[in-house]
C-alpha cells in the first residue's frame, strides 16, 4: 500500500505529531528540555480576550528566544491557506524594518492579519482594511502597534522640510505630538493610543463589534532594544 503521508496533509500532520510526541517524550526520559511547537490554527474560535492573550504569549516567548511558530509545518499550512484565510488578530503596524509583526507575537502563516503604514497611522485605506478582517474574516482582536525610536513621530514632532508625500503624515500623529510636552517617548505612546481610539470612534464596523464583544481594540508599544510589546491598560 502506497504511503499516504506523502500526499495526505491530514495524514501527514497526524504522523508528524506522533513523531513529535515520541521525541519529546524520548527527551523527556533523557532530561532535556523541549518546547513543544504550538498546535494554535488560526481559525480555531477564540474568544477576544483568548486571542489577545495568544499575542502577549507569542510575545513573551519571543523576548525569552523561545519562538515556536517557526516548527509548523508551513507546507501543510500553506495548503490549509491557499483558499481561504482565518486569521484570530489584526494588526495595525508601522512600516519599519525593525518591526516584524509576525515574529514579535511569534504566529505564522494564516494567523495575523497585518497593516502598515508609516507612523501605524489610520486612514481610509486602512479603517476599510481592518474593517475587512473584522466583518469578512471576523478576526477576534485588533492591535495598533507602536514602536521605540519610530522616526515617522520623530519628524511630526521637528516638522522638518521634507522631499516629495512624508509630510503627509503629520498632520495624523501631531495630535500626539501636542500632548507629549515633548516628550518623544509619550509621544510614540499616545500616538498608538490615539489611532487606537479612532478606529472604535470612526468606524461603524468596528464600533458595532465592540459593541457586541465580538472585538477587541487595543494599543501598544514594540521596544525595539527587549523585543518587548507593553499594551496599554
Amino acid at each position: 500500500m502506497p504511503d499516504q503521508t506523502a500526499t495526505n496533509p491530514i495524514a501527514r500532520r497526524k504522523f508528524l505529531r506522533n513523531v513529535i510526541s515520541g521525541a519529546v517524550a524520548g527527551a523527556a526520559v533523557a532530561g532535556i528540555d523541549v518546547a513543544l511547537p504550538r498546535t494554535l490554527l488560526a481559525q480555531t474560535p477564540l474568544t477576544p480576550d483568548a486571542a489577545l492573550r495568544e499575542l502577549v504569549l507569542g510575545n513573551e516567548r519571543f523576548v525569552n528566544n523561545k519562538l515556536t511558530s517557526i516548527e509548523h509545518d508551513l507546507r501543510i499550512l500553506k495548503e490549509h491557506t491557499v483558499e481561504k484565510q482565518e486569521p484570530f488578530a489584526a494588526v495595525l503596524a508601522c512600516a519599519d524594518s525593525r518591526v516584524p509583526v509576525e515574529l514579535v507575537f511569534d504566529q505564522t502563516i494564516g494567523h495575523i492579519f497585518v497593516t502598515r503604514v508609516a507612523g501605524n497611522i489610520v486612514t481610509p485605506e486602512i479603517i476599510a482594511s481592518l474593517e475587512y478582517s473584522i466583518a469578512v474574516l471576523g478576526v477576534k482582536v485588533l492591535v495598533v502597534l507602536g514602536h521605540t525610536s519610530c522616526g515617522a513621530v520623530k519628524a511630526a514632532m521637528k516638522v522638518d522640510a521634507v522631499p516629495g508625500q512624508i509630510s503627509a503624515l503629520y498632520p495624523h500623529i501631531q495630535p500626539a505630538v501636542e500632548l507629549s510636552g515633548g516628550d518623544f517617548g509619550k509621544a510614540i505612546s499616545n500616538n498608538a493610543k490615539l489611532q487606537a481610539n479612532l478606529l472604535r470612534i470612526s468606524s461603524t464596523v468596528v464600533r458595532d463589534a465592540l459593541k457586541a464583544a465580538k472585538v477587541r481594540v487595543e494599543s501598544g508599544v514594540y521596544d525595539l532594544a527587549n523585543g518587548k510589546v507593553t499594551l496599554h491598560a
